[in-house]
């Protein structure tokens, strides 16, 4: 895996705390909440985006794509925090409920589940790779 530069994991590390807050801030703030949210996970895709891997082992191609995907859930889950402020799409209140309202939540922990598996996973294939002679 390429590593980032000392900035570019600093811009990751700001990004998965400004996704953290923005989550956080829906309870109280909930104006600001899809902003400080979407700004995180752009600069947390940006960053993981940076992040390439030049090797030939199928199982770490095979989670990062599977990591990427998540990372455009993330974008997903801003856009979804943006449309709970109210109706944008014309739907009637029922389905508007039923399909929008509140949704982001269930997206978000898909995201953060699948983030967790593949950086673990990408993490022990990469030191069973460093093994091999």
């Amino acid at each position: 895996m390429r590593q980032l530069s000392s900035l570019q994991s600093a811009v990751l590390a700001i990004g998965a705390v400004l996704m953290l807050a923005g989550a956080a801030m829906w309870m109280f703030a909930k104006d600001a909440a899809p902003y400080v949210f979407a700004v995180g996970a752009v600069a947390f895709t940006a960053m993981q985006l940076q992040q390439s891997y030049e090797g030939r082992n199928f199982t770490i191609q095979r989670l990062r794509r599977i990591m990427l995907m998540s990372d455009v859930l993330l974008i997903g889950v801003a856009a979804l925090m943006f449309a709970d402020h109210g109706n944008p799409f014309g739907l009637d209140h029922l389905t508007w409920l039923n399909y929008i309202h509140n949704n982001w939540v269930v997206a978000l922990l898909i995201a953060a589940l699948i983030q967790l598996y593949t950086t673990y996973r990408i993490d022990a294939e990469l030191r069973k790779e460093a093994k091999k002679p």
